[in-house]
């Protein structure tokens, strides 16, 4: 499950080099190599434009895909605006989006009001993309911090207030920690990133963290805010002493990340730490079979797991009015879920391929899609 690195563009050529046709259906892989359901490549290419709206923090990735689905398709268009999981869920429940992009998977109560506009069996949730959440900072001459998540949770609560707090210090024997103010960086927009880091919090450390799971940030919290992945990551690294939450795609330059404890040991952040906490999550209870929500196990002592992962889904109707929007959707979604569209978000976002059993249950939910009756 290793992601090798070639580099976005030298990926994007790869895949444009090798893309054969997609079939009417929407049912054949965009690149010629094989993903689940041992598709072949034969028919015309789809044509039209796809509008998503959704998660910020999967833009290098859907960069990639846009690049590499069109290479395949001259006469198809992707288009996305990167307004948050939230703004991406609300898209597709009032049909002003035909995918969205979500951090975390529809509530039940979405689901329910998802059938107005997706039909009876309404909307389905497809993992596309994993990827872990990297605990940035900017502190200077530290790249690298060891922190457990009783003490993440005290650091975004406002309880530890110093950078060379002893309860830091403890966990960092050896590190010269200075006496610098933390401040820590949160999201001011509705953020399956956020959902994500709250539910860790929530799991991991409730005598600390009190409050429940949310895409929204608790407002009786101090710090700073900005909107996106870019405009916490761009605060964090224009302010010493800050701290955040964000995809590790878009974390670099001078600023550091936390190693987690997990079990007895501190886990690198990493894209194949990420896949392992994945692999230890469950099916979400209730959903349909064509639903692919996935329950992340936050406090997993399995070696060598981050537990502090996203997992990025595009959300779907189950049928749409026309088979012209059908045949798109498949046809992209064929691509994303592929082999070739799974390392092409590895090269350009250091995310994590879906496993082979994964990218077989996306691939099933994806044929699934249907126009109405």
């Amino acid at each position: 499950m290793k992601a090798l690195r070639f580099g976005r563009h030298a990926a994007i050529a790869v895949i444009a080099a090798g893309a054969l046709a997609l079939t009417a259906c929407g049912s054949d892989n965009a690149t010629g190599t094989t993903p689940a359901g041992n598709q072949t490549s034969s028919g015309p290419k789809v044509t039209g434009t796809l509008t998503g709206i959704g998660a910020s923090s999967t833009g290098a990735a859907m960069d990639a895909w846009k690049a590499g689905f069109a290479s395949a398709n001259q006469g198809a268009t992707v288009q996305y605006s990167p307004d948050g999981s939230g703004a991406g869920r609300k898209a597709i429940i009032d049909g002003s989006a035909q995918f969205a992009g979500s951090d975390a998977y529809l509530k039940d109560e979405e689901l329910a009001s998802s059938q107005t506009v997706c039909g009876p069996d309404g909307a389905i949730n497809i993992p596309v993309y994993i990827s872990p959440i990297a605990v940035a900072f900017n502190i200077p001459n530290v790249t690298e911090l060891k922190l457990d998540a009783t003490t993440v949770a005290k650091i975004f609560r406002g309880q530890i207030t110093k950078w060379n707090d002893p309860a830091i210090a403890a966990l960092n024997e050896g590190v010269s920690l200075p006496d610098l103010k933390v401040t820590p960086v949160n999201r001011s927009d509705d953020s399956g990133t956020t959902t994500n880091f709250t539910d860790y919090l929530a799991s991991a450390a409730p005598e600390v963290w009190t409050d429940k799971s949310s895409g929204v940030w608790p407002a009786s919290l101090q710090g700073e805010n900005a909107k996106g992945t870019s405009g916490v990551v761009k605060t964090v690294t224009d302010t010493p002493g800050a701290v955040t939450y964000a995809d590790d795609s878009a974390v670099g330059g001078k600023l550091g990340t936390a190693s987690i404890k997990v079990g007895e040991e501190f886990v690198k952040i990493s894209a194949d730490a990420a896949a392992k906490a994945v692999e230890a999550g469950k099916p979400v209870d209730g959903r349909s079979a064509n639903d692919v929500s996935i329950k992340l196990d936050r406090k997993t002592t399995a070696a060598g797991a981050y537990p502090v992962v996203l997992v990025s889904y595009h959300v779907v109707c189950s049928a749409y009015d026309k088979q012209e929007t059908v045949d798109l959707v498949k046809a992209f979604e064929n691509y994303v879920v592929s082999d070739a569209g799974q390392q092409a978000a590895a090269d350009s976002a250091k995310s994590a391929p879906l496993s082979s059993s994964l990218a077989e249950k996306a691939q099933k939910a994806i044929d699934s899609i249907k126009v109405k009756s």
